[in-house]
C-alpha cells in the first residue's frame, strides 16, 4: 500500500487552521513568572510569535490593565504587530469572557486555538477552559506562558487541570515543529522560519546552525537525490555519507 509523505490519522495544527492568542505579556506581569527565568519564557513567548507572522497565522493580542502596575505589552510584540489592535481589557481577568476578544476570536472562524498567557494557573487556564467546553480545540504553549510562585507546583497543577479537561499541552517548538509539517513544505516560509524566530529563540537551534561551516558559508548544497518541495523523493536516498556535497 502506498503512503503519501506527511500524511497521517492526526488533525494536525496548520497555518491555515489555527489561531494564536497571545493574553496579558506585559512588562509589569512577567515579573510573577517563578518557573523559569522572565527573560527564558520572554523569548519563547516572542519566538512563537515571530514564527506565527512568518507562517502567516492570526494573532490577537491582549493586556489587562495595561496603564497601571500590569506595564505594557512586551516591547518585542508591540513593535512585531504594529498593525495589529491590542485588545486592551479594563479589569476581567478571563480574556474569553472579554466580548471584544471574543468577537475576535470568533471572526477568525478558526476552531484550533494555540494559546499562552503570561499566568499559567489565570490568564492561561481561565480562557482554555471555557473555549474548550464551547468546542474549540485548544493547545496551550506552557513554556511560552509562565507560573506564578511556587512555580513548579503552579505549572504541575495547571497542566494535571488542562490536561483533564481536554485542552492540548504543547511547548513553542513543538508547536512550529507542527505547524511547518515539512521543511519542504514551502520553501520561501521553512528556511527563514529556520533561520529566523528558531534560530534566535531556539538556543540549541542557533549553536547547531552556527557551529556547522556548510551554514555559515552558505554553502549547504543538496544531494542529487532531494528535490526542493518534492512529495517523494527521486530515488532511494542513499546512505548517510556517500552522497558528495557540491558548491
Amino acid at each position: 500500500m502506498p503512503y503519501t509523505p506527511n500524511a497521517g490519522p492526526y488533525d494536525s495544527l496548520t497555518p491555515d487552521n489555527a489561531v494564536v492568542l497571545l493574553i496579558d505579556h506585559q512588562i509589569g506581569l512577567m515579573q510573577l513568572i517563578d518557573d523559569m527565568p522572565p527573560e527564558t519564557a520572554k523569548s519563547n513567548v516572542i519566538g512563537l510569535a515571530r514564527a506565527a507572522k512568518t507562517l502567516g497565522l492570526p494573532v490577537i493580542l491582549t493586556t489587562s490593565r495595561d496603564w497601571g502596575p500590569n506595564g505594557a505589552l512586551l516591547l518585542e510584540l508591540a513593535s512585531l504587530f504594529a498593525d495589529e489592535e491590542v485588545i486592551r481589557r479594563p479589569g476581567v481577568i478571563n480574556a474569553y469572557r472579554w466580548p471584544a476578544f471574543r468577537e475576535a476570536l470568533e471572526t477568525t472562524g478558526r476552531k484550533k486555538v494555540i494559546i499562552a498567557g503570561v499566568t499559567d494557573a489565570t490568564c492561561l487556564s481561565f480562557p482554555s477552559l471555557d473555549m474548550v467546553l464551547d468546542g474549540y480545540e485548544v493547545h496551550a504553549v506552557i513554556d511560552a506562558s509562565g507560573a506564578e510562585a511556587p512555580g513548579e507546583i503552579v505549572r504541575d497543577a495547571v497542566v494535571a487541570n488542562l490536561s483533564r479537561a481536554g485542552v492540548h499541552i504543547k511547548s513553542w517548538f513543538g508547536v512550529v515543529a507542527e505547524l511547518i509539517a515539512d521543511w519542504r513544505r514551502d520553501e520561501a516560509k521553512g528556511w527563514p522560519l529556520a533561520v529566523g524566530a528558531v534560530h534566535d529563540h531556539l538556543p540549541s537551534w542557533g549553536y547547531l546552525l552556527d557551529t556547522d561551516m556548510a551554514y555559515g558559508t552558505g554553502r549547504m548544497t543538496p544531494p542529487e537525490w532531494f528535490v526542493a518541495g518534492a512529495s517523494e523523493p527521486t530515488g532511494r536516498t542513499p546512505a548517510v555519507g556517500t552522497a558528495e556535497r557540491g558548491d
